[in-house]
């Protein structure tokens, strides 16, 4: 992995005033994502700061996705600064699967901070990437143990993006339809109205009372309900995960102590949001036309 240069970030003033140039322009759910959000230094110092937000009722959420190395640590803090959901990306139960998929692997850690998380009174949700031939056996075992412990469970395809270094990203696709199908067997499912403004679509298991929900980008396109678009570090605004046109937002924040182009190029990118993403597996092509990897854009 290569860093990328200290001036080339958002600092997290910066982070701020561009969150909450946002937040003036409408939007009112901000997701702090990663990989890990919680490794940057000070960034309970922009969390904090982004409470003011919540307390004058402009911003409606504020939430984080993790992989949950840190939330030990910081999961009172989150709670104290107005967070009351998070997301933790875990794809695995398995010590050993987990240490491969993630190459640096405690998974002790992550539950550890999940239990942290609950203690704090954060809502947990797992988010499991489904992968054919790494965690099709545990699909119950995943599923049980959210339930056990009052968490609701995202299934999300694989999705065709970047390069992993050698990885089979076409062997990996398990489609939702066929972990569908696998877990009828076992429970009784029911199609949920609930919507969010992003991809997934969900499910009550009517034996356990927990929701379910699947990102299928691949057997369904889900664009036609997405209103969500993508901040990098850098400053480069993704209207769609799965295209590459995107708008840098960070020379008109830095030109000017105003806001007033960078609220004019806001407006622009907004305007160019796709109908809908190019992810395809049909060309046999891993990457379709996504060349980024995940982690440029966050989780």
């Amino acid at each position: 992995m290569t860093f990328l240069p200290k001036k080339e970030l958002l600092t997290l003033e910066e982070l701020d005033r561009m969150c909450s140039a946002f937040i003036r322009m409408g939007v009112q759910k901000l997701r702090i994502t990663g990989g890990e959000p919680l490794v940057r230094r000070d960034i309970m110092t922009f969390f904090r700061s982004m409470t003011r937000h919540l307390d004058s009722g402009v911003l409606k959420e504020l939430t984080v996705t993790t992989n949950g190395s840190q939330l030990e640590r910081f999961a009172t803090d989150l709670a104290e600064a107005g967070v009351r959901r998070i997301n933790v990306s875990l794809d695995t139960l398995n010590d050993d699967k987990f240490a491969r998929v993630t190459r640096w692997g405690r998974l002790p850690q992550v539950l550890r901070g999940i239990d942290a998380a609950q203690k704090a009174g954060l809502r947990v949700k797992i988010n499991t990437v489904a992968l054919k031939g790494f965690n099709e056996d545990e699909l119950f075992d995943l599923t049980a143990w959210c339930a056990a412990r009052d968490m609701d469970l995202t299934f999300i395809e694989v999705m065709p993006m970047g390069d992993l270094g050698g990885e089979d990203r076409i062997g990996q696709y398990w489609s939702l339809r066929d972990l569908r199908r696998q877990l009828e067997q076992q429970f009784s499912l029911k199609d949920l109205s609930h919507r969010t403004g992003g991809p997934a679509r969900y499910v009550e298991v009517q034996e356990t009372g927990q929701q379910i929900g699947f990102i299928t980008p691949l057997t369904h396109n889900f664009c036609e309900s997405c209103n969500r678009v993508r901040l990098t570090c850098t400053g480069e605004l993704f209207m769609c995960l799965g295209q590459e046109d995107n708008a840098d937002l960070r020379t008109p924040l830095r030109a000017s102590e105003a806001d007033d182009l960078l609220e004019d190029t806001i407006r622009a990118a907004i305007a160019r949001k796709p109908k809908g993403h190019d992810f395809d597996y049909s060309r046999q092509k891993a990457d379709g036309q996504v060349s980024r990897h995940m982690s440029h854009t966050g989780g």
